[in-house]
């Protein structure tokens, strides 16, 4: 047996099926699943296999059924098969198979549930990809989170995993980046300007106003006294500043969004740059790419019903042929004016990660660019000459609570919650943990209140906990008078017999979860899966130390039977390490013990 015994459950139920069914077709045997029941009275495992082959072997499915069972109860792990419902099979394994996954967990450490169903398949994972013109906020707080542990649970499945910030540094938005710093630089100077009269002399008026480019406008005194300023530190003609400005702006904000990123435990291998892949003529380089595969014309778009999107116009455009690959709509690459769209630039930075290696590209967006997915999609299936895929993570918006009331201001930005407000109010952890006990595309609430709570309606604490306890027995073992040793390695050798109660028995039962929990998240794109799993681990393990104040026989240390406290704390020891493997996926501390 492996560590995964629902791989090797299912591997067994396809032979069984196989062994009837000699011709069955590879497309069906790939839907069988074996799944844990839902009643542990039913058994520890079910498969489908009857039911989804039944159509392809013209059979009925409590025949194919019997047959499987048959089969699988002869095999010496299982100690019974039965046919249940329409044709399910039940499976309850003998409890030796479920006593042997302790020492498999104990050997292999945390690295127990990693597999290689990745195969090393290179991917990019892009996320948070702020614009670098304000401090980072609770909207890129959960892009960040789930990113971060959407690329760690891949690279524990055994793929090749690139993280990667793409850095929106071209555009309008750069620009008014660079007015707004350039005003808190002409208050570092004394200027006598007041911020209307300022505003009023800005392009499009002065959109960031926030405390934060404060230091900022210092930090270019410093750097170029008043040499970027008109006399009495009036406003310069912008020719002669305003590209120094917008880079050592963006510079700084970048630097902020690293420390911010780096407090949330976020690390990014790579970050790319908007404005180099513009200047690379990158843009150009990939439409004429399409046009040679006859994927671009000339043409005038038909004005859409209801909302008109952006990018219409009605007048000649360069048009790729999206719906060609799935779009509902060919899309613009150029204006009329002959410029580019930004769909054009986003296809390029596309490209560009193709070309550097990604096979499959991950991105992590806002739920309100969920009707540009479509397009994108598209455009990377009409450039892919490898089997190239782009899938999009979206992630809703996050209210921030506290007592029950929306929490909106914050003292640095002014209007919204910044992400380094978070971290110093509830903690790291909290944070992480938190933003991943909902699915990415559901709303959800951040309850400040809640999150500091010592109950188990407050997830991170309850898991957290969970591993305390875990960690306080094996010390508490450790440290009396002719105790066994509480290493991995002596445990993995327990003789583990005695672990015959029920609680008992559905802990090992929810820890053999863990490696079929680890590839269906990663394969599923979902890691707040192993937000549940590690919840309901805790919820079992609680359980089992809350029997064990009733029942003395349950409790982990038996000082007059030292056979059966090793048994019991090789159970422990398991438990602490996959709740360590969990929580690592998901960029949270284990804590040793509970203040």
């Amino acid at each position: 047996m492996t560590e995964n015994l629902y791989a090797d459950m299912r591997a067994h139920v396809v032979a069984a099926l196989r062994a009837s069914y000699p011709d069955l077709p590879d497309d069906v045997a790939d839907r069988v699943e074996v799944t844990p029941t839902r009643d542990p009275a039913h058994g520890d495992m079910a498969t489908n296999a009857a039911l989804v082959a039944a159509r392809a072997v013209r059979r009925p499915p409590p025949d194919i059924a019997r047959h499987i069972a048959d089969t699988l109860a002869a095999l010496p792990d299982i100690a019974a098969a039965d046919v249940a419902g329409p044709g399910f099979v039940n499976m309850r394994l003998r409890i030796g198979l479920l006593h042997a996954q302790i020492p498999i967990i104990l050997r292999a450490g945390e690295a127990f549930g990693d597999s290689d169903i990745g195969q090393g398949v290179r991917v990019n994972v892009e996320y948070v990809s702020a614009n670098p013109t304000g401090p980072m906020h609770i909207g890129h707080c959960r892009g960040a989170v789930v990113g971060d542990a959407l690329a760690n649970l891949l690279g524990r499945a055994g793929f090749a995993v690139t993280k990667e910030f793409y850095v929106n540094d071209s555009g309008a938005q750069v620009v008014a980046l660079a007015w707004a710093a350039y005003w808190r630089y002409l208050q570092a100077l004394g200027t006598t300007l007041t911020e209307e009269e300022y505003a009023a002399a800005v392009p499009g008026g002065l959109q960031y106003r926030g405390d934060y480019l404060v230091p900022v406008g210092t930090a270019l005194v410093q750097a170029h006294g008043d040499a970027l300023a008109g006399p009495r530190a009036t406003i310069a003609p912008a020719q002669i500043w305003l590209d120094t400005v917008r880079d050592f702006t963006i510079g700084k904000m970048l630097a902020s969004i690293r420390e911010d990123l780096a407090a949330l435990g976020v690390v990014h291998d790579v970050f790319s740059s908007e404005r180099a892949v513009l200047e690379s003529g990158a843009v150009d380089r990939t439409i004429e790419t399409l046009r040679a595969r006859n994927l671009i014309y000339e043409g005038i778009l038909e004005a859409p019903r209801g909302k008109t999107p952006e990018d219409w116009e009605p007048r000649a455009q360069t048009l790729f042929r999206a719906t060609e690959f799935g779009d509902d709509l060919d899309r613009p690459l150029r204006k009329s004016d002959g410029s580019n769209t930004y769909f054009a630039n986003d296809i390029a930075y596309h490209a560009d990660k193709m070309a550097r290696g990604a096979a499959l590209m991950i991105d992590v967006w806002g739920a309100d660019h969920g009707g540009y997915v479509s397009r994108m999609v598209a455009a990377v299936r009409a450039l892919a000459t490898q089997g190239q895929q782009l899938q999009i993570v979206l992630c809703q918006i996050v209210h921030v609570l506290r007592g029950g009331v929306p929490v909106r201001m914050s003292k640095r930005a002014g209007s919204f919650v910044t992400l380094r407000d978070l971290i110093d109010e509830v903690g790291r952890d909290a944070v992480r943990f938190t933003m991943l006990t909902r699915k990415s595309d559901a709303q959800m609430e951040f309850d400040l209140d809640l999150v500091v709570t010592q109950t188990r309606d407050n997830p991170v604490f309850y898991v957290q906990y969970a591993h305390a306890r875990c960690r306080s027995v094996l010390r508490l073992a450790e440290s009396q008078q002719g105790a066994v040793s509480v290493t991995a390695a002596a445990l993995a050798e327990a003789p583990l017999e005695s672990l015959t109660d029920e609680a008992e028995l559905a802990v090992i039962r929810r820890m053999m979860q863990w490696p079929r929990t680890v590839e269906g998240a990663a394969l599923a794109r979902e890691p707040h899966r192993i937000a549940f799993f590690l919840y309901d681990l805790a919820a079992d393990f609680h359980m089992l130390w809350n029997r064990g104040r009733d029942d003395s026989a349950l409790r982990f240390i038996q000082e007059a039977a030292p056979q059966r406290t090793r048994a019991k704390l090789a159970l422990v020891a398991a438990v602490a390490c996959v709740l360590r493997a969990g929580l690592g996926v998901l960029g949270v501390t284990p804590v040793e013990e509970m203040r």
